[in-house]
């Protein structure tokens, strides 16, 4: 995977217009806000720890609709309401994941841009969105927040959820090994940990808030990029 990301001024849009190639690095940059652009039809899978700040974005991105959406969150809330409330989550759960799967399916093979919540720490379902998407010739993208525990936590507490110890402590190994492995593939040119991906865009708590929106397809004419560079390779 290359190591690059091309900049354009994002007509009628926010600042700069950002087009991720390869493993793109923009954490600890702060600056003005900035528009992402993925080819047309792109699905992009946005990771990172619960609380991390993944719905707040997609919300954002998502642009009150405009580009679909599959959070497990949707699906979670979907079951509950059908559900007895003296009836654990756990106990329907299995049934809530295989729902969310459907709808997952269903949303990548239905064609064109999709944005997709996952906490990224399941390498088997960042590879079984490829495999989906490339079906249709589709590339898969990724976007990880990297926010350290400590924010990811408070983040929890802001929003009035919170992930079991368990599965936070889970996820977080698994984000842990990802995030180790991007800094041994940048540091010593070791093999990429997300071959499946076309990119990938590394965000941070202030980085984050500069990605204000995401369009898909061809930018404008006259709109030509200028390229800048992504984290060494």
């Amino acid at each position: 995977m290359s190591t690059s990301m091309d900049t354009a001024e994002a007509p009628g849009g926010y600042g700069a217009e950002r087009r991720p190639r390869g493993v793109v690095d923009l954490r600890g940059e702060a600056g003005e806000a900035f528009t992402v652009r993925y080819p047309v039809g792109a699905v992009v899978v946005v990771s990172g720890l619960p609380g991390a700040g993944k719905s707040t974005l997609l919300r954002r991105w998502s642009g009150a609709g405009a580009v679909p959406t599959v959070d497990p969150r949707t699906v979670h809330e979907a079951c509950e309401a059908v559900m007895p409330a003296s009836l654990p989550y756990a106990v329907y759960r299995p049934w809530a994941r295989l729902e969310h799967f459907r709808l997952l399916r269903s949303s990548v093979r239905r064609g064109g841009p999709l944005l997709v919540h996952d906490c990224g720490s399941r390498a088997w379902m960042r590879r079984w969105l490829a495999r989906e998407a490339a079906r249709q010739g589709r590339l898969l993208h990724l976007v990880l927040l990297d926010v350290g525990a400590a924010t990811a936590l408070d983040g929890q507490r802001a929003r009035g959820r919170h992930a079991s110890a368990r599965a936070f402590a889970r996820h977080r190994r698994g984000l842990d090994r990802l995030f180790a492995a991007f800094t041994r593939h940048v540091r010593t040119g070791a093999p990429t940990p997300t071959p499946e991906a076309a990119s990938v865009l590394l965000l941070d708590a202030v980085s984050r808030s500069r990605a204000a929106e995401v369009r898909f397809g061809e930018p404008p004419a006259g709109s030509a990029p200028t390229p800048t560079g992504g984290i060494g390779g």
